[in-house]
């Protein structure tokens, strides 16, 4: 597929040109969104224990061992790869970050330590295209496990699911990508361990026909069968046969895969926030029209815009109070709902593990904190969504009651512009900064650019709908859980009992106290956005009357002057319409598939 990069780059920078000389408010808050949206493509790897995740990781980057690789161990922590001019790490505990040592990288990302999250900078060429996230491999994808790497595929630009070449695709495999079928566009399979199993074709072929039954929207996704042995035996032989083992490996062909897919991740973004202008561009050509209508100075369009007028002075007089009250009593309403849901969500985590805990010998209650943590990180995810969700509704069921249809059009604009400067600029708090689960602010992971994401921003400049942001929840409790836990007698069950039921008390209020500020902040914004959209929409209705006023009071050439000053603005906006319609037609051939793959067939 031909890049669209410079075409949407090239829509994108003119209509951000046009806004400036048009609306400087509209152009700040488009170039905001450009800086946050156009981050680096991010590429999240998950499979099932034992897949052979992390020797795929390093073949893909070049580098033996970069990714620790033990049979008896599986990764417990996130290892992110970014580009760096050397080779450093830097984990991420509970209490901050930490330098690492690179030789002790492996006991690190074992989880002889607890790191959250492992940065990893390298100068491998892959990295100079995207990042690359290499998720825990422990317990493979039960549905903690899922929940937690489920989240990280959501915030990625794209998914690479690995598989081997020793037997299909399994039911925990299966359900995951059915799951993951809902967050992620962009999906590409890897099956490893080709030069180990004779069958692998076959096996791939069933792959193709279990995706069809249970995933079907991945069922025409690219297969890459790949080995990582040859691949490394390859980087060790002399130079008449590296090239022979490199190919046999397939390593190169799914290398030149994720950079095409991190190319494309980088277009739908640029689609994002074209999609953003195309909105601003929209309210721009109807203020036109409507200039162009005013300098006919019809008296009876003046009359029913002066009604119109007075009409939203009144509401926003009489009925702003209501707004308020609406408001109160809906944040309220989901705040319940949402702290009620949490409530219980950690009395089945605390049920599930005190059964756990009667079945555990003594030395086993130390994996205790690790399975805490984990579930509280599935908690964290699952919380995350649900605000997003919760959020937007009770957003959209005000604004309903607010406006009518046409004045929502025009204050929507207002209104996405201000929750998104008030919810984004508030500040992280304490668990939810460096203290992240997954810590993706400091990990380089860009935003999905993938349908979920692009509906959220499409619906601004095409349907009036409305974007939310909202920030992971972060859960900063690990470190004070875990020295509470190293204090008591790791033997003693009811030692045990007791520190559960504290840690998941203080996770639980700890997590209650986060959504009541996030609806907080909500409600705030909200009701700024909502008196900043009707004065936006009295400030519009009385330019249109001064335009009336002003057409009226001129002579016949005056007043055909002023039309053709209005015409000249109307027609140079709809070329800016025009050409964001035109990039915004060629991006959708950008969400179907992730790749092409004709090189396969």
């Amino acid at each position: 597929m031909r890049d669209l990069t410079p075409l949407m780059d090239a829509a994108v920078r003119d209509a951000l040109a046009y806004l400036r000389t048009a609306d400087m408010d509209a152009a700040a808050d488009l170039a905001d969104l450009r800086r946050t949206q156009l981050t680096r493509p991010g590429v999240v790897v998950v499979g099932e224990t034992k897949r052979g995740k992390s020797s795929l990781v390093n073949a893909l980057l070049g580098v033996p061992g970069l990714s620790p690789v033990d049979a008896a161990v599986t990764t417990a922590a996130y290892l992110s790869f970014v580009p760096g001019d050397t080779f450093t790490a830097r984990a991420w505990l509970p209490e901050g970050g930490e330098p690492v040592d690179v030789d002790d990288l492996a006991d690190w990302a074992a989880g002889k330590r607890r790191a959250r999250r492992i940065e990893v900078t390298h100068p491998a060429p892959l990295l100079q295209y995207l990042t690359l996230l290499d998720t825990p491999g422990a317990g493979g994808l039960d549905p903690v496990h899922a929940t937690v790497a489920l989240d990280a595929v959501r915030r990625a630009s794209a998914l690479l699911f690995v598989a081997d070449a020793s037997a299909p695709l399994s039911k925990p495999e299966l359900e995951f990508l059915a799951q993951a079928a809902e967050r992620v566009d962009a999906v590409v399979f890897a099956l490893t361990k080709i030069d180990a199993f004779p069958q692998w074709r076959r096996i791939a072929d069933d792959n193709r026909a279990l995706l069809q039954a249970h995933a079907p929207r991945f069922a025409t996704a690219p297969w890459y069968p790949v080995s990582a042995r040859l691949a490394e035996m390859a980087l060790a032989a002399d130079s008449t046969r590296q090239t022979a083992l490199a190919d046999a490996s397939r390593i190169p062909g799914l290398q030149h895969a994720l950079i095409e897919l991190a190319g494309r991740g980088h277009q739908l973004q640029l689609a994002n926030v074209l999609r953003a202008a195309r909105g601003e561009l929209g309210r721009l050509e109807a203020h036109a029209d409507a200039k162009l209508q005013a300098a006919t100075a019809d008296p009876a369009r003046q009359a029913q815009l002066r009604a119109d007028r007075a009409a939203v002075a009144n509401r926003k007089r009489t009925e702003s109070r209501q707004w308020s009250l609406l408001l109160n009593a809906e944040v309220q309403r989901a705040r319940v709902e949402t702290v009620g849901a949490l409530r219980s969500r950690i009395a089945e985590i605390q049920q599930e593990l005190s059964t756990g805990i009667e079945k555990m010998r003594g030395h086993d209650l130390t994996k205790l904190p690790d399975d805490v943590d984990l579930q509280l990180q599935a908690v964290a995810a699952e919380l995350s969504e649900r605000l997003e969700t919760t959020f937007s509704q009770v957003a959209t069921q005000v604004l309903d009651a607010a406006f009518d249809d046409d004045e929502r059009a025009t204050v929507l604009g207002k209104v996405n512009a201000t929750l998104r400067h008030t919810l984004a600029a508030t500040p992280p708090r304490d668990g939810s900064g460096d203290n992240l689960l997954i810590a993706l602010s400091a990990g380089g992971i860009a935003f999905m650019a993938g349908r979920g994401a692009a509906l959220g921003i499409s619906v601004l400049g095409a349907a009036g709908g409305l974007l939310i942001p909202v920030a992971g929840i972060g859960l900063g409790l690990a470190a004070g859980g875990y020295v509470l836990y190293r204090r008591r007698v790791h033997a003693d069950r009811q030692h045990a009992r007791t520190w559960l039921r504290d840690v998941l008390g203080e996770a639980r209020a700890a997590l209650a106290d986060e959504v009541s500020v996030r609806f907080t902040d909500l409600q705030y914004a909200l009701s700024v956005a909502l008196d900043e959209g009707a004065e936006r929409r009295l400030k519009d209705l009385d330019a249109q009357i001064a335009e009336i006023d002003a057409a009226a009071a001129e002579d016949a050439n005056g007043r055909a002057r002023r039309r053709a000053a209005a015409q000249q603005e109307l027609d140079t906006v709809r070329v800016r319409v025009r050409q964001a319609d035109e990039a915004l037609l060629r991006a959708r051939a950008l969400t179907p598939a992730p790749i092409d793959d004709e090189r396969q067939r």
